[in-house]
């Protein structure tokens, strides 16, 4: 790593906050077009989910975490969890919508917050643990 760099821009964290306030913006636009040009709430944020989750984890395995957790053992662990947030965001969604009435904007952003806490919980304990 380049010394020029302030040394906070060379840390993890301010890695996987970069990546995933990236992502999250990602998420939040493309699922708010998705919903605003008339696919139903599930399945644009599904959709979006799927984009995201794509161009997130290349993002973390390797500027992230340097491509030190095995390849092999690291994407299908996160892959999972992101199906599994990919179905949560879907129901957080869907949930906003018809139970609360949310527009697409308002339904975006919880969906986003929720799907992100979710995702940063069990990237950091399980797809890309400290290692001892």
């Amino acid at each position: 790593m380049s010394q020029a760099l302030p040394v906070f821009v060379q840390t993890r964290l301010f890695r996987f906050l970069t990546v995933g306030i990236g992502a999250a913006l990602l998420l939040f636009v493309l699922s708010w077009l998705l919903v605003s040009l008339g696919l139903s709430p599930f399945i644009g944020s599904v959709i979006a989910y799927a984009v995201t989750v794509l161009v997130a984890y290349s993002a973390q395995r390797g500027w992230t975490f340097g491509g030190k957790h095995d390849h092999a053992r690291a994407m299908p662990r996160y892959f999972a969890l992101q199906v599994g947030c990919a179905g949560f965001s879907g129901l957080v969604s869907h949930v906003a919508v018809t139970r609360f009435g949310m527009s697409p904007l308002s339904m975006s952003a919880l969906m986003t917050i929720a799907a992100s806490a979710v995702s940063f919980v069990l990237s950091s304990l399980w797809v890309f643990p400290a290692r001892g």
